[in-house]
């Protein structure tokens, strides 16, 4: 089956974007640095080698969770394989394709890259599910709700606060990419009380993550390409894994099939869509092929039974006993166990020059556990079950790089 071919910009967009550079011509709906807003505004005054939100770039990348985005999964839990994506990749690709898109739109790119840098900084481990789980437990015990990218932001306002400016952690709380749309429109606000409401009305309401809208385009841009990075990449490496076949009845959609297709092609077709706009929009049919493209790998890839059978009978069980366990700990002020000595010990060392430390201490103790427990990453997390229940009765083993080759040998 003849696959489908890349796409370009009409001759007649190129023609304009190159006559509107050759003349210098701004995007009046770019976010200028001038307008940048920041808690303490009298700190990180942007300068000629460190504009506004470079500052901000650097500061997320300095965040000691930063780190952390390497072993954490980005779709595919317990498999030694180099091949396949880990978060911290997910995160370069989304940083990719939002400047790619955001340099062509003639819109801070700057701003794009900080929003595509945190927005996964404060997920799980074990991805979605490991969302699933903590949320679960932490609603049990508060009737509040967990959401990663609300605690992304609460990384970088919070436990470490940075100062990052309003509409980075705006980009953040908005990146929702489960969630796609024809078009994106941008509803601006400049004030971090209203930031505030939003982040208290998603952990009180469990629809309030679905209706927060980006206030910048730059915003709306990471949100898209959050999408565009993980639709044909998770195929890619479902292929790798030996869990996605080419399926000679799936139909080449306009979108493509593989992950250099669709990433050229959705790109491109926002671009000719939305430029010189003040909103972002795919055409109809790029749209529906968007949303059939993502149901098919909710079908085919994310309903992976194995996969979810050992989630649900070992690693669920786990997230309970250690959740349990630290909020034991903490709320008896046990100072030897690990919430103390590799968390709020940690933290205390990283953040007590520029943080008011005791205020954080004196928080709910099931947001300290979900903290930690958010920060781990999956290797830390399954050493650290079998640290606290040495005789405990979950175990989860990991697909050997050989393994698959065995298998296919039938030697396993």
């Amino acid at each position: 089956m003849q696959k489908k071919k890349y796409d370009s910009l009409s001759m007649e967009l190129q023609d304009r974007i190159l006559e509107d550079r050759k003349n210098h011509v701004e995007n009046p709906y770019a976010f200028p640095d001038e307008r940048v807003i920041r808690r303490r505004p009298d700190h990180d005054r942007a300068n000629l080698w460190r504009p506004a939100f470079v500052r901000d770039c650097e500061k997320i990348m300095h965040i000691p969770y930063y780190n952390r985005y390497a072993d954490k999964t980005q779709v595919f839990s317990l498999y030694k394989n180099d091949d396949i994506s880990r978060r911290s990749q997910h995160v370069q690709l989304v940083a990719r394709i939002a400047r790619n898109i955001g340099r062509v739109l003639n819109l801070n790119q700057d701003l794009i890259e900080a929003i595509a840098l945190a927005h996964d900084i404060g997920h799980t481990p074990f991805g979605h599910a490991g969302e699933r789980m903590l949320n679960d437990l932490y609603h049990s015990h508060t009737g509040r709700y967990f959401n990663h990218n609300i605690q992304s932001a609460r990384v970088i306002d919070r436990i470490f606060p940075l100062n990052i400016s309003l509409q980075t952690l705006d980009g953040v709380i908005c990146h929702n990419g489960e969630l796609e749309l024809k078009e994106y429109r941008p509803v601006p606000y400049e004030d971090f009380a209203l930031f505030d409401q939003k982040m208290e009305q998603c952990y009180t309401d469990t629809e309030a993550v679905k209706r927060l809208v980006p206030s910048t385009l730059e915003g709306c841009v990471v949100r898209v390409s959050d999408i565009i990075a993980y639709l044909g990449k998770d195929r890619q490496d479902a292929m790798k894994l030996g869990l996605f076949e080419e399926d000679p009845d799936y139909e080449i959609s306009s979108i493509g099939t593989t992950n250099a297709e669709i990433i050229n092609n959705i790109s491109v077709n926002i671009m000719e869509n939305s430029y010189g706009q003040n909103y972002l929009k795919m055409d109809d049919q790029y749209f529906e092929a968007l949303k059939g493209s993502k149901k098919e790998n909710y079908r085919r890839i994310y309903g992976n039974e194995k996969l979810e059978a050992v989630y649900r009978e070992q690693i669920s069980p786990m997230f309970r006993d250690i959740y349990e366990k630290l909020l034991s700990d903490y709320e008896k002020k046990d100072r030897s166990s690990v919430i103390f000595t590799h968390h709020m010990d940690y933290l205390y060392d990283m953040t007590h020059y520029y943080a008011d430390f005791a205020a954080y201490e004196a928080e709910d103790a099931n947001d300290i556990v979900v903290d930690y427990m958010a920060s781990m990453t999956d290797d830390y997390f399954i050493d650290l079950y079998h640290y606290l229940f040495p005789k405990g009765r979950y175990q989860v083993s990991y697909v050997g790089y050989f393994d698959h080759e065995k298998k296919m040998k039938g030697e396993i």
